[in-house]
């Protein structure tokens, strides 16, 4: 089964990026099978809708408005997103999420098994860093999304921190 992680997000408005930021972690810190991919959506939207059709199962990970804290995050899954149950849309992007899922389907290649992970951010000033504690929250996505696909059978390592003592 081929599983994709999709990072989406805009890494010039700080925490807008996150899906980004958790793509970039789970490389620098994770090591994969061929089976899945990590990939950075950025904001490509309908432009990627092939990289959802290749795949068998797919998770999202971007930024929402809805109520609740900065780093709250969420889970929706594919009936949600068709469906319109979203929270309001923070950008283009998202949008072009939907309706890349949505051409998708249309086309027959939308999988089943769609999971979007959401968290809601604190700040969209200019800048390449999350804030702290959007920052805080990226070993937790990481470690949700690593046990869930170890869960589902995939062998996936950590690397050791090249850090000096």
């Amino acid at each position: 089964m081929r599983t994709l992680i999709f990072g989406a997000g805009n890494l010039i408005l700080s925490d807008e990026g996150f899906g980004v930021h958790v793509v970039k972690y789970l490389e620098d810190n994770y090591t994969f099978p061929e089976e899945v991919e990590l990939f950075d959506g950025g904001t490509l939207g309908i432009m990627v809708t092939h990289k959802i059709e290749e795949a068998e199962r797919v998770y999202i990970v971007d930024t929402l408005d809805t109520a609740g804290e900065p780093g709250d995050v969420f889970r929706y899954e594919k009936e949600d997103i068709m469906l319109n149950r979203l929270p309001v849309k923070l950008s283009p992007h998202q949008i072009g999420i939907q309706e890349m899922l949505y051409i998708s389907e249309m086309r027959g290649g939308c999988p089943d098994a769609i999971s979007l992970l959401g968290v809601i951010p604190k700040s969209f000033d200019p800048g390449n860093e999350l804030s702290p504690s959007l920052n805080e929250k990226l070993p937790q996505v990481a470690r949700l999304l690593v046990e869930e696909l170890r869960g589902m059978g995939y062998e996936i390592g950590e690397k050791q921190s090249s850090a000096l003592n």
